[in-house]
């Protein structure tokens, strides 16, 4: 339900994402360009008018008895008059434009007693107020948009959000309402077994209540992973490991899997109990499940350095794609059974604290599992 409701926003805010260069970028494209020119043609008739107003003044100058010619003069045009030879005649204040910045016009005047035979005027342009208009709408069109996606978004994932949380607190319940009758199975079962009720369906019946056990806390721990705050407390490793070997032992045994122990006392690492429970159950049952019949788990806990070092090694089957193995869902063999999350949830453990994992796997030597934890 939550990689449907991840991929139902991805796929919105590509949607949006589209809408946005179709309906915004794309047409502010086209409209800068229509400003930039309606701009151009603006200032260009401004230099016409200008240059008619010099224009008028020349030919009333012409036929006047005057002896002084008064130049129209603007602070925004540079006005420039040239002889027939290119000779200037006159020139207004020079205004330095660039010429990046500048728009020119060239006049050819009529007979005049100027004696001035090409008028020509420059001005100053600017872009920078075209392009804050379209900064402003822009920023207007797309923050309409992004308030609108964000409502339709939000609106989109409520009935997956309800969904969501519906399913937490049914999963919650449910693990709840099973953990005590499971714990009840178990008890009994080995009461049973304690009584001298030796048989193999018995045998069966308790070591499928320990992989229901083991599934149980994988799931309860995905459930709780982002709810709990998983303290850290100075855990001894060396005891934890074998109270939990005690565990699998009978799982190994109806599989004639023997365990070879090398575990050093009063091993201690400040780390959380759950995940380091997490951590040596799902190594060990992936190597009990994974082994051949009839061979030996090596089972290593020892200090090197500043650093503990657990190992689990098997023979059975190489894993073939060791990059993927600790992803998700992520199973070398369907046959097997398991939900494939177990070796997930140890490689988000040993990110958490810090844990380096090796991984080693080849059908001639088998499977090994090394966890270094560095104290």
């Amino acid at each position: 339900m939550i990689e449907k409701s991840k991929n139902f926003i991805l796929k919105i805010s590509l949607f949006y994402t589209a809408i946005f260069f179709i309906f915004i970028a794309i047409p502010t494209y086209f409209y800068t360009n229509l400003e930039l020119e309606s701009y151009k043609n603006t200032q260009n008739r401004l230099l016409i008018e200008h240059a008619q107003i010099i224009q008028r003044a020349i030919y009333d100058f012409s036929n006047s008895k005057s002896d002084t010619f008064i130049f129209p003069k603007s602070f925004k045009f540079e006005a420039t008059l040239l002889t027939a030879e290119q000779k200037i005649i006159y020139k207004t204040r020079d205004l330095n434009i660039d010429d990046n910045s500048k728009m020119s016009i060239e006049v050819e005047l009529s007979n005049n007693r100027l004696n001035a035979k090409y008028l020509i005027l420059t001005k100053k342009i600017s872009f920078e107020e075209i392009y804050l208009k379209i900064l402003i709408l822009s920023l207007s069109i797309g923050l309409f948009i992004f308030i609108s996606i964000y409502l339709i978004i939000k609106a989109s994932i409520e009935p997956y959000k309800k969904a969501n949380e519906y399913l937490d607190a049914f999963f919650n319940d449910a693990m709840h309402e099973l953990k005590t009758p499971l714990g009840i199975i178990q008890l009994n079962l080995e009461i049973l077994e304690a009584k001298g009720n030796e048989s193999k369906e018995l045998e069966r019946s308790i070591n499928a209540t320990k992989n229901l056990f083991l599934v149980y806390e994988d799931i309860e721990y995905l459930i709780k992973e982002k709810s709990v705050q998983y303290n850290k407390e100075n855990i001894d490793f060396s005891y934890l490991l074998k109270q939990r070997i005690d565990q699998f032992e009978s799982l190994a045994t109806t599989r004639n899997i023997k365990f070879n122990l090398k575990i050093e006392n009063n091993l201690f690492s400040l780390i959380n109990r759950t995940h380091l429970q997490r951590i040596i159950d799902n190594t060990i049952s992936n190597a009990i499940k994974y082994s051949n019949q009839e061979t030996t788990i090596s089972i290593i806990l020892k200090k090197e350095n500043d650093s503990i070092i657990f190992s689990v090694h098997n023979i059975g089957k190489a894993i073939k794609n060791k990059k993927t193995i600790f992803n998700r869902y992520e199973k070398e063999n369907h046959i097997k059974g398991g939900f494939g999350i177990g070796l997930n949830i140890v490689k988000n453990i040993c990110e958490i604290n810090n844990i380096d994992i090796f991984l080693e796997s080849n059908e001639k030597d088998g499977t090994l599992f090394q966890y270094i934890f560095f104290n």
